[in-house]
């Protein structure tokens, strides 16, 4: 068991340019070419690459930061990996970032320090997952913040009569 575990440590890398886990210096989504190159979204743990990816609905790249800003569990920007993300946005080519983190108070925290370094990058579009009210959930039983999400972020719905 305890070969198992030390060979399981050993085999285990992660992307140079993503943080995702690989078996390889580059991870599968971020060597194909025919990814979407000029947009990462960012999340909290390869968990979340997954889930995502399940969706079928985004054909960016990634960027894995290993966890969010916790300062109660001693775990503050440095102990992320940002600057990884700040020097594969620097080399260009990135036109969007979508900040994928939880509604946590700790993620929270981490999406306003990110959008607060992201800001260096005056022609980068930073944006961030819809939040509110979830398909097939009921408005009675929404908190206070969810529904201020939803309300916030609330879309246009297209206009049938003008064919959109």
């Amino acid at each position: 068991m305890t070969s198992a575990i030390s060979d399981f440590r050993e085999q285990i890398k992660y992307c140079q340019r993503c943080n995702n886990l690989s078996d390889t210096d580059l991870c599968p989504i971020c060597s194909n070419p025919d990814r979407d190159h000029s947009t990462i979204c960012v999340v909290e743990q390869v968990g979340d690459v997954l889930s995502i990816e399940n969706t079928r609905q985004y054909n960016g790249l990634y960027h894995v930061l290993g966890g969010v800003i916790s300062p109660m569990q001693g775990i503050g920007p440095s102990d992320l990996k940002i600057d990884l993300l700040l020097d594969n946005i620097a080399r260009g080519g990135v036109k969007e970032v979508i900040l994928a983190i939880s509604t946590t108070v700790e993620g929270e925290t981490t999406l306003f320090y990110l959008t607060r370094r992201l800001a260096k990058f005056p022609d980068l579009k930073v944006t961030s997952i819809a939040r509110g009210i979830g398909f097939g959930d009921e408005i009675e039983y929404a908190d206070e913040l969810t529904i201020a999400h939803a309300i916030h972020n609330r879309v246009k719905i297209a206009d049938p009569s003008l064919g959109e």
